[in-house]
């Protein structure tokens, strides 16, 4: 293996866009974050301007650039991003015909309704591995259309990846993890899906070029390079689905390793090898895609509001809101064991494997003895029932137990949230010193691609990170989670989301 100097992750995420430098042993030798820039349209819809998005990622690569050094010319670029979000472009000029509209945007719900009616569900599960809902991308193709008939004549959707790997190079293509999540992609043949999309109306063109993960799409153009600071020729690489990135970056990609990804939305994840979907993973309730690693499928279950609870949590107990440490200093007040008190995490719904939009959390079990502690406990206990929720439908899915889990992101600098973690699933918890697993999977996957590492296996070998923290679950602690879990977390999963449907129907100004 012979490479000339260090690879470039770049990470385009829900709240901050990031690009990092990796030597080969995994270490970072520069990393820098910029918040990514959310809008609001006068409708109170949620988009990301395509220039202004751009923009930060350009700075975010001149700032590691620079801080470069001698550590030599960079060898490949490797791209990550959040999965749904997109945009349409001009398939000539690769101009933008539409904003970024985020995976969380909720515009797209009347289509992905229509998507249910017009195809058949477990057909279309069995062949693209997700169920319609208006995260989708192809969802979001349709309500544009919808607003402008003639907006996607001669356009293209490019995900998040897809459309900063184009202003890198000026070539449109994405890759399978991302042609996953749109709801237009075979992962049994890895090829839109021509007859479904001509069922909707729809060219195939809509859609780029698939490629497997870290293909090099193109290299940096010379004005480019001249603007970020890179030579013209680079390759460019798109890596993919950011939690699947991480789970590359922690080796987990065959069966018996599972790995949680804790952001803001957190992620169970687990590989295994590629075959055809059964209907064991159509009643998982699970999502399923291709792996970034060739030969390999992933599933997948998810919180969208994990890091995002504790961050509401931190900002209603205290002004300005409560620091990590801060709430770290605040739970030692808390009663060892089992607060009672089941927090449900449904602040934007419940992801899979019990996928609900219209649900909303809630606080149960409260009394006058329960103070602010106990209060920031039940959400870290809440988020941890969830997983476990995810952990359960895998196993069931697999036919495979799961005893370890090994975790990486902002969550996992919470002590009392990880020991809460093992004690609910009981299991084994070991956390990795990779806060920014993303990034270095985005490179990883990158240097595989470009034929820097031989295959996979010697790209985790050589970034191999060592276990930092170890969390074992104590006996009598589980069990009382168990219980709780048991007889009240899942036993109030269905009035919980009938009485969401309920206040939906009421007259409501602001819900």
């Amino acid at each position: 293996m012979t490479l000339e100097g260090p690879l470039l992750g770049i990470d385009v995420g829900t709240t901050h866009c990031k690009a990092g430098l990796f030597r080969l042993d995994g270490d970072p030798i520069s990393v820098s974050s910029r918040p990514t820039p959310l809008r609001r349209s006068p409708e109170g819809n949620a988009f990301y301007d395509p220039q202004e998005l751009w923009a930060t990622v350009a700075a975010a690569i001149r700032e590691v650039v620079a801080g470069c050094g001698r550590a030599g010319t960079i060898s490949a670029i490797g791209i990550a991003s959040m999965a749904e979000t997109g945009l349409l472009v001009d398939r000539k000029s690769g101009a933008p015909r539409s904003p970024l509209i985020p995976w969380f945007d909720p515009a797209a719900t009347p289509q992905a309704e229509l998507l249910k009616r017009e195809g058949d569900h477990g057909e279309r599960f069995l062949r693209s591995g997700i169920r319609p809902n208006f995260k989708c991308s192809l969802a979001k193709v349709l309500w544009l259309r919808e607003q402008d008939k003639g907006v996607i004549r001669e356009a293209t959707w490019l995900s998040t990846a897809d459309y900063i790997a184009y202003c890198l190079t000026g070539v449109m293509a994405t890759d399978y993890s991302l042609a996953g999540r749109t709801y237009a992609f075979r992962i049994d043949q890895k090829t839109w899906d021509e007859a479904w999309l001509v069922h909707l109306g729809l060219d195939v063109r809509v859609f780029p070029t698939p490629l497997p993960s870290g293909t090099i799409v193109g290299w940096i153009e010379p004005e480019i390079a001249a603007a970020i600071g890179l030579p013209t020729g680079t390759p460019v690489s798109i890596a993919g689905h950011d939690h699947v990135c991480a789970a590359f970056a922690a080796g987990a990609i065959d069966p018996g390793l599972v790995f949680d990804s804790m952001g803001t939305a957190e992620a169970l994840i687990g590989g295994f090898e590629e075959r055809s979907l059964e209907e064991n993973e159509l009643r998982s309730g699970l999502v399923y895609g291709c792996h970034v690693v060739k030969g390999r499928n992933y599933w997948m279950g998810g919180l969208s509001a994990s890091g995002g609870s504790v961050e509401w949590l931190g900002a209603i107990l205290d002004e300005p809101p409560l620091s990590y440490a801060e709430l770290d200093a605040l739970l030692e007040g808390a009663s060892p064991g089992p607060t009672g008190i089941l927090y449900f995490p449904y602040l934007s719904g419940s992801g899979s494997p019990h996928t609900d939009f219209l649900v909303r959390g809630a606080f149960t079990g409260l009394n006058a003895t329960h103070g602010q502690s106990d209060l920031a406990k039940a959400v870290l206990e809440g988020t941890a029932y969830e997983v476990e929720f995810i952990r359960r439908a895998a196993e069931m899915a697999t036919g495979s137990a799961i005893h370890q889990i090994i975790a990486s992101g902002g969550g996992t600098r919470n002590r009392h949230w990880m020991q809460i973690k093992a004690d609910v699933s009981g299991c084994r918890l070991e956390v990795l010193p990779m806060p920014e697993a993303t990034l270095l999977g985005a490179a990883l996957v990158a240097g595989v691609g470009c034929g820097f590492f031989a295959d996979a296996a010697q790209a985790i070998d050589a970034a191999r990170q060592v276990v930092v923290e170890i969390y074992l679950p104590d006996a009598g602690r589980h069990q009382g989670y168990i219980d709780l879990y048991e007889r009240g977390y899942l036993h109030l999963q269905a009035p919980l989301r009938q009485l969401a449907r309920e206040i939906e129907k009421l007259p409501c100004e602001d819900r």
